[in-house]
């Protein structure tokens, strides 16, 4: 049974995947998709996204867009087979729950900067010159608007005019 809880924990962190508002009881077609495709359960082979959907529409009460966990228990009930050829129903749902337990959906959020061919090179602020060099400072972080020299001046005069701040 600590081996359902392993498998329960996982169903729960894909429901609330990329829904703030999600209870973690429930999970959207999308996450379902996700959670196979993370999981090793969709190998585009045996087992295609296309076979994912039509299980999730399946398993699924009429009309309602998500699942729920025992639903999803008869989700992994029909795709184990499919994706587990040739081993008893018992032996391959064993297995999907394998591949499942103890994930969590990758990459919540976080885009990677990129450093392929060029990017690494343009984007290495100790090598800018000019104008754009002051705009950093020495560990390469960005200094943001402090960085710029033409700060906007909402003092309400003409810019350069000698007798600013005159006026009583």
């Amino acid at each position: 049974s600590s081996k359902m809880s392993e498998v329960e924990n996982a169903f729960r962190k894909f429901a609330v995947y990329g829904d703030t508002s999600a209870s973690g009881n429930d999970m959207t077609g999308k996450n379902f998709s996700k959670m196979c495709k993370e999981c090793g359960v969709m190998d585009g082979k045996a087992v295609t996204s296309t076979d994912v959907d039509i299980v999730f529409n399946k398993v699924k009460t009429k009309g309602a867009r998500t699942i729920t966990f025992a639903e999803f228990q008869q989700a992994m009930k029909e795709l184990c087979g499919k994706r587990f050829k040739g081993k008893s129903p018992e032996e391959a749902l064993q297995a999907m729950y394998g591949l499942i337990e103890g994930k969590e959906p990758g990459s919540v959020g976080a885009t990677k900067a990129t450093k392929v061919g060029g990017v690494e090179r343009l984007t290495d602020t100790s090598k800018y010159t000019g104008s754009h060099k002051e705009r950093f400072d020495e560990s390469g972080k960005g200094k943001g608007l402090a960085g710029r020299q033409d700060l906007t001046d909402n003092s309400g005069y003409v810019g350069a005019y000698k007798g600013a701040g005159t006026y009583d």
